[in-house]
């Protein structure tokens, strides 16, 4: 009889664990709006507190080379969703776009095997997802926050959740950062940015929405540990494109396509895991389809699971692009570019030269001057630095609003800001060839319309979703917050240098 007892009671735990180890995992996924690589606390930050990010990196696999598609929210956010790249995404290869709904979704096919799927705030977008025939926005359901969710789920049930904060997106509230305690003194400013205290307490007012979102996902994360949750969830907590600075967001360099990621999900990632290799974000929806035990469609993107296994993949570069951001060129022009990184250096390739990456200086379309820019009270300084540079600094104007060659080529190890273009540079020939060589394949690979037509009016000519105007960016207004409250007063040292603008 003890025999017997014995034989059933490994058989029953043997069916449980069975049934506990096919159950389909949950997807928490984590979006910030405009947050760069490395300002998180676990990145060596010395300013930026990120408790929930550090967490998940000490409890699951923090990665060092994550890059987005595409340096723009709803070309970034499509390829996340469709695991394809930009230029394959047709027109949702621009921002404000139409969604492209005749390639699945990992959220649509999670949905159609059973999972419970919603979101919240900035799913994909900014653009138009109706006119493609879908009822609600790609990321989910919408819900008023996770909570609802959770509630209306029934238990049994797998979810995939969508949550996009706006943070840290401007506006910024002026001095939010350097009232809680963050020191002017203690930030590390870009080197393609002048290093003045002004610029620094922008920074820590991005800094300071960077860490409500932290504080958001640590919330959400808790609700999932109250339920018991937490260990069948992958958490991927990540940002769609860089800050929202000169030079960054928009653009190919790392401040604008490097992303903070980590992923915990203690079935298949160890904890305190670190991956170098590089990581595209189109292979976020080929990972989840697989997490859940179905097959994908045809993606571009790898599954990372056999990487966090320890498995080799080809993982040596990343390839990265864009076309339209914003619509602040005469004619609805867009700003291509094309590029690849290694860990040694980065090529771009921007075939229409001719056309200035930052916007036409004088079409404002309620935007303001070089659009493609985001309003700050940095941009405005550095655009008063037009034709005056200060001996032994870069000039921070020409890096930020000048055209630039059709070809660059930058020694990401000794120039990490990407500030010394060696494309011309007889040295490095051989580097630009091979470099030029693998972007070029993986164009045609990939059926990148600009590998047989480089000066294609395609992303020139497709929608621009917009039906209102944006909100008029008043920067007179915002420079004299900065001429009266400083950080400046209490909070900081006297005589800022940036109060000499003059709008």
């Amino acid at each position: 009889m003890k025999n017997l007892l014995l034989l059933l009671s490994v058989f029953y735990i043997s069916a449980f664990q069975g049934i506990a180890q096919s159950k389909q995992p949950n997807i928490l996924f984590l979006i910030a709006d405009d947050w760069s690589y490395p300002h998180a606390g676990v990145y060596g930050d010395p300013v930026v507190r990120t408790p929930t990010f550090d967490r998940l990196a000490a409890e699951g696999a923090l990665f060092t080379n994550a890059y987005t598609a595409s340096p723009s929210c709803s070309p970034s956010r499509a390829a996340i969703l469709l695991g394809r790249y930009p230029h394959q995404n047709e027109d949702g290869g621009n921002l404000w776009s139409e969604f492209p709904a005749q390639y699945p979704s990992y959220v649509s096919i999670l949905e159609k095997a059973g999972y419970f799927n919603g979101s919240t705030r900035k799913g994909w977008g900014p653009g138009d997802f109706q006119v493609s025939g879908l009822d609600h926005n790609p990321a989910g359901q919408p819900y008023e926050d996770f909570k609802s969710f959770l509630t209306e789920r029934s238990n049994d049930q797998p979810f995939t959740f969508w949550f996009g904060s706006t943070d840290p997106h401007r506006e910024y509230a002026t001095n939010s950062g350097i009232q809680t305690g963050m020191a002017l003194d203690e930030v590390q400013v870009p080197g393609f940015f002048p290093d003045v205290d002004c610029v620094r307490n922008d920074i820590l007012d991005y800094y300071f929405e960077v860490e409500r979102f932290d504080r958001e996902c640590g919330q959400l994360i808790k609700m999932l540990e109250e339920l018991g949750e937490l260990d069948n969830t992958i958490i991927v907590m990540t940002s769609d494109n860089g800050m929202p600075f000169p030079r960054s967001k928009a653009n190919l360099y790392d401040y604008g396509t490097r992303m903070p990621l980590v992923i915990r999900w203690p079935e298949k990632v160890n904890p305190g895991t670190v991956i170098d290799d590089f990581v595209n974000f189109v292979d976020f929806a080929p990972s989840f389809v697989e997490a859940a035990g179905l097959s994908a469609p045809t993606m571009s993107g790898q599954s990372l699971w056999p990487l966090l296994a320890g498995e080799k993949q080809d993982r040596e570069q990343v390839y990265l692009e864009r076309e339209r951001h914003a619509n602040v060129r005469k004619g609805d022009l867009s700003y291509p570019m094309r590029a690849v990184r290694d860990h040694e250096y980065l090529y771009i390739w921007n075939p229409m030269p001719e056309r200035n990456p930052a916007g036409d200086p004088s079409v404002h379309q309620s935007v303001g001057q070089y659009g493609d820019v985001d309003n700050s009270i940095t941009k405005y300084l550095i655009m008063s630095m037009e034709g005056k540079p200060n001996a032994g600094s870069p000039d921070f104007f020409k890096l930020a609003f000048d055209k630039r060659p059709e070809v660059e080529l930058y020694d990401v190890i000794s120039d990490p800001y990407q500030l010394n273009n060696l494309a011309e540079d007889k040295a490095f020939a051989t580097v630009k060839t091979r470099m030029r060589e693998k972007l070029q394949s993986w164009m045609k690979e990939t059926g990148d319309l600009r590998a047989s037509e480089p000066r294609s009016l395609y992303w020139d000519e497709v929608r621009y979703t917009p039906d209102y105007q944006f909100k008029d960016y008043d920067f007179k207004q915002r420079i004299e917050e900065y001429r009266i409250k400083p950080p400046f007063g209490k909070y900081a040292k006297e005589g800022i240098p940036c109060l000499d603008i003059n709008p």
